[in-house]
């Protein structure tokens, strides 16, 4: 939107509105930062006496349903009940309208907030940015520290310090990756000081624990990579036609990326899988070097960080999976030159 106010963290808390009825939508194919994030600003608004509810356009992966226990049985919008009617809308871990998938359309020009660390992605109502956040878990701690603060609310909701905990865990690769800054640190210190919860467990979950179909994905997704620049750029492809054959879903090809992004010698890794038998491909982008990942997915319509981004490729003359991987790969040629 042209009149897209960026706000500061104290604005944003001050916009809040306690009271009503809230709608809380995150980005599809949600992550453990979308997830802790999403539901951590569900509980600070509950607090201040809203009903909240969480949704996104595909349900929560089966590796984070840890995180939400019973909260809340679905965040589909079919689920969301006939007589809950909004009284604010707001967004969270959401750089581009893209990123909503079919829940823009609905809610474009009614979202009231954006709250979101991306550096990248296209602004669509006024928030609070911050790119020099790790996650946006490490954002919505600050915001419980402001609310606490001028006393919109009373005290830090239980089970908030282990939903942002993981947020930011998640977004950092548990502490690994170069989003990390020392105020990251001290929010984890915080969330460690203040919560009941076991960090060794929860990074277990998030971070070890694989499903045999997960497994069987990364099997069949490494036989499929594909290097090219000299070896300096991996691609890997996923078919819709090997996802069907296996009895895969998305939610199973979540961690393709990382399969290029460890090998040696690779500065940019890419996972393009096909959702569906439409010429729709979904790109995942991670930098180990100089290439902005970030402006790359741009190109094409998407966003994220420096060294972490994604897109999504429908263009009339990319019918495959690999015309997909020939355009990126053109692409970022140029940049690793």
């Amino acid at each position: 939107m042209s009149d897209f106010r960026s706000m500061t963290l104290a604005e944003l808390a001050a916009s809040l509105r306690g009271g009503v009825a809230t709608l809380v939508i995150f980005h599809r194919h949600p992550d453990g930062d979308a997830v802790g994030a999403g539901f951590a600003l569900r509980l600070l608004l509950e607090a201040m006496g809203c009903t909240v509810r969480c949704i996104c356009e595909d349900e929560i992966p089966e590796r984070l349903r840890f995180l939400v226990g019973d909260k809340q049985e679905s965040i589909l919008p079919e689920n969301l009940s006939a007589d809950f009617v909004p009284g604010q809308i707001i967004t969270v871990d959401t750089a581009s309208p893209a990123q909503m998938g079919s829940l823009y359309p609905v809610y474009e020009g009614k979202v009231d907030l954006m709250i979101d660390h991306h550096e990248r992605g296209e602004r669509y109502a006024h928030g609070w940015i911050n790119g020099r956040a790790s996650s946006t878990g490490e954002m919505i701690f600050e915001l419980s520290c402001e609310l606490l603060k001028t006393g919109r609310i009373s005290a830090i909701p239980d089970g908030l310090c282990k939903l942002l905990y993981a947020a930011v865990s998640s977004d950092t690769g548990c502490f690994r990756y170069s989003n990390v800054t020392p105020t990251t640190h001290a929010c984890a210190a915080e969330l460690l000081s203040g919560g009941t919860f076991d960090p060794a467990e929860i990074n277990h979950q998030l971070f070890e624990v694989k499903s045999e179909k997960l497994v069987l994905a990364e099997r069949l997704g490494a036989e499929r990579l594909t290097r090219y620049c000299g070896g300096a750029l991996g691609i890997i492809t996923f078919p819709v036609s090997l996802k069907k054959e296996h009895g895969l879903t998305d939610e199973h090809l979540e961690t393709l990326v990382d399969i290029p992004r460890s090998l040696e010698g690779v500065q940019v890794a890419v996972a393009i899988r096909q959702p569906t038998d439409a010429p729709v491909f979904r790109v995942s982008m991670r930098s180990n070097g100089h290439v902005d990942v970030a402006a790359v997915c741009a190109r094409f319509g998407g966003g994220g960080h420096v060294k972490a981004a994604g897109c999504t490729i429908d263009e009339p003359a990319v019918e495959t999976v690999l015309q997909a991987a020939d355009t990126v790969a053109a692409v970022i040629s140029q940049v690793l030159k």
